[in-house]
């Protein structure tokens, strides 16, 4: 058990509305400074009231709290594990506010963002420092946690889950079913400064894909061929974005005769309406209209996957206890204090954790 007595760790997320009537503030707050049209967020909006204006991924981060807290605990390391989200309740500040009253006075924070950009890590960062200065005297300080994207705890979910989804496809495709890898679209200019190097969103989660598909074709015994493609795309149509678009691509893998295809968004934590809704029903309407057996793979955080969650308490205890960062690409492990030129604010510099609320 640490000597820290007064740490703890924080759920850091993206929120999401609990309801209809939150569902036009909640994308005010997502999209806040941005310029969005109002019937830009009514179209997005039909997404979550076509879902009971409900996203899950709320409830599935109350699942994950409760489980890092109780694997804390079976470990020898019983922290409190606190939640704050980006764009709704319960709110950074508001669990800022909750670690003060509880004498917290150092927080470890764990983001549900396994790669670095600018909305997955950077914003996260100014999320923090903004929460920070709002609560203000007596407020704990902050340690961002590594991205993780190649840990085992992540990797090794995702080739069961993929393995579980082959299955499920027509016994005579199965073996010439191709893999394709989704994530969500960014900016290409934030792209090609995302992590020190630049570039790294992508090739963080192309290390992630060719784990997986090699995972995938040692345990079939097929070399399996793979693809990384996006979703969610949300700029204005002039904006280049990383693509191709997973719509886009099932039409091109129809033309070139794949038999099936096994999508796995290895560029999500956990089952959040933008999976349920691009993949699961867009994606999914089209390949039956393609005639395409697809199935979709699971993502760790959604249960929780106790691996996941065993990853949550080594990161947690490489900050501690200085125990081994493991790592299964040659990109890994991650840098612990992302540098002030990372992934910048593509409005314009804006106070981060690493400088301004220190860690």
């Amino acid at each position: 058990m640490s000597a820290d007595r007064d740490v703890g760790v924080l759920l850091v997320s993206f929120g999401g509305p609990e309801g209809p009537d939150d569902v036009m503030p909640f994308l005010r707050n997502v999209t806040r400074g941005r310029g969005i049209p109002e019937e830009r967020l009514a179209e997005v909006a039909r997404h979550y009231l076509d879902f009971g204006g409900v996203s899950p991924i709320n409830e599935q981060n109350a699942r994950l709290r409760t489980a890092i807290e109780t694997e804390l605990a079976g470990s020898g390391h019983p922290l409190p594990v606190f939640w704050g989200n980006r764009n709704w309740d319960p709110y950074l500040a508001q669990a800022f506010r909750e670690m003060r009253a509880a004498g917290i006075g150092r927080a470890l924070a764990f983001v549900t963002s396994a790669y670095a950009s600018y909305s997955g890590c950077r914003q996260y960062r100014e999320n923090l420092a903004d929460a920070h200065l709002e609560v203000g005297e007596g407020a704990p300080r902050i340690e961002k946690l590594r991205h993780y994207f190649d840990h085992p705890g992540f990797v090794e979910p995702f080739v069961d889950s993929t393995l579980a989804a082959l299955r499920s496809l027509p016994p005579q495709v199965q073996d010439g079913a191709r893999l394709v890898f989704t994530t969500h679209s960014i900016p290409l200019t934030s792209a090609e400064t995302s992590g020190p190097d630049g570039w790294a969103y992508v090739a963080q989660h192309r290390a992630a894909a060719t784990l997986v598909a090699s995972g995938v074709s040692a345990a079939t015994g097929v070399i399996r061929d793979w693809d990384l493609v996006y979703q969610s795309r949300s700029g204005p149509p002039t904006q280049p974005w990383l693509e191709p678009d997973i719509v886009d691509h099932l039409e091109d893998l129809v033309a070139k005769g794949v038999p099936g295809v096994v999508l796995v968004p290895v560029g999500f934590v956990s089952d959040h309406l933008e999976v349920v809704y691009d993949l699961d029903t867009q994606a999914r309407e089209r390949a039956h209209q393609l005639g395409l057996p697809l199935a979709r793979a699971a993502t760790p955080g959604t249960a929780p996957d106790p691996r996941f969650v065993g990853m949550v308490r080594d990161l947690v205890l490489e900050r501690l206890e200085s125990a081994p960062k493991r790592a299964l690409s040659p990109l890994g492990p991650a840098w612990d204090v992302c540098l002030a030129s990372c992934c910048p604010n593509p409005r314009g510099p804006r106070p981060a954790l690493a400088e301004a609320a220190g860690s």
